[in-house]
């Protein structure tokens, strides 16, 4: 089971021949409204990828259309509280390159409940997992709550704030930064993430793939990135990490939790939106006997070595 404190976002996109400079106004050339947030694409993805998926969260009174959305994909949206506050929303501008620039409102994301939080994850087991963003307020709380009831606690520190990985790091089992939110830590604080005091670190490199370190058995493995037709980047991210977490909590390897999340996150990209724009277990799985049918991107691919030294939990 996971659980997913997360944020929900109505996403406004706009399609531009190029990304603005500063002071600059372009026209749109298309824009469309979708269901977006790190939180609620994380419980698509998940959900996608067949996890039974929990989502805790708030949604203004506008929101019902994304909590109905939620609901299609199999999400367990009983947990998602009505505030008073207006849906979450972001605007995001995308360049013809396929790379984007976004802009959020976090509305009802920060008027989370601790009660509902609470009530939630009084249904959780050891073994458990909870997702975390830095989009929603109470995420320590909820942390420290799965901590103690022995779930697995999985951390995106983005967007990134380094006070907020700090007080996030001393509950998290899994922590997933990307390469910039990597060296952003690391210049803030001086410290490797791979010495930080947790299990499992997972740091994903675009179109240079992603690596996953195991802190306490010291070993990594390694997946390359896809090269795919790329229109809209915006969530592949997301798509990794829904179906990575979503691997670990269905016990399949990691190398093949990897492999699943890698090619979700580049099929993510060859479609428009957010949540709306992540594939199904089957697309996933028919693209990987596609490619092991061509001898590309198969199995024998991963790479496992051993990790550089890390501080003991």
């Amino acid at each position: 089971m996971i659980f997913n404190l997360g944020s929900i976002n109505t996403d406004y996109f706009y399609d531009l021949p190029r990304l603005p400079g500063p002071g600059e106004t372009l026209s749109a050339t298309a824009m469309a409204r979708g269901l977006g947030g790190k939180g609620a694409n994380q419980s698509v993805a998940a959900s996608l990828a067949g996890a039974e998926v929990c989502h805790i969260g708030a949604v203004g009174p506008d929101g019902a259309w994304a909590v109905k959305r939620l609901k299609n994909v199999g999400v367990d949206a009983g947990f998602v509280r009505e505030s008073e506050t207006a849906t979450a929303h972001a605007i995001v501008m995308v360049g013809e390159s396929g790379e984007n620039q976004i802009v959020i409102f976090p509305g009802a994301n920060m008027d989370q409940s601790p009660d509902v939080i609470s009530d939630a994850l009084a249904d959780g087991q050891p073994g458990d997992w909870l997702m975390l963003q830095n989009e929603t307020s109470h995420q320590v709380d909820a942390a420290k709550l799965a901590c103690d009831a022995g779930l697995n606690v999985a951390y995106s520190a983005a967007p990134f704030d380094v006070r907020a990985v700090e007080h996030v790091i001393p509950y998290a089992t899994l922590l997933i930064m990307n390469a910039v939110e990597v060296e952003q830590f690391e210049n803030a604080t001086g410290t490797d993430v791979k010495s930080l005091p947790v299990d499992q670190v997972l740091i994903t490199k675009g179109n240079q793939g992603a690596a996953w370190y195991d802190l306490q058995q010291d070993k990594s493995v390694t997946v390359p990135a896809l090269t795919v037709d790329a229109i809209d980047t915006t969530g592949a991210g997301d798509a990794f990490a829904g179906y990575f977490i979503a691997g670990l909590s269905q016990h399949i390897s990691v190398e093949e939790a990897l492999f699943r999340a890698s090619v979700a996150a580049a099929l993510s990209t060859t479609k428009k939106g957010t949540a709306d724009a992540i594939p199904s277990l089957e697309a996933v799985m028919q693209f990987l006997e596609d490619q092991d049918a061509k001898g590309a991107f198969a199995p024998h691919s991963w790479r496992t070595r051993s990790s550089r030294p890390h501080a003991s939990r």
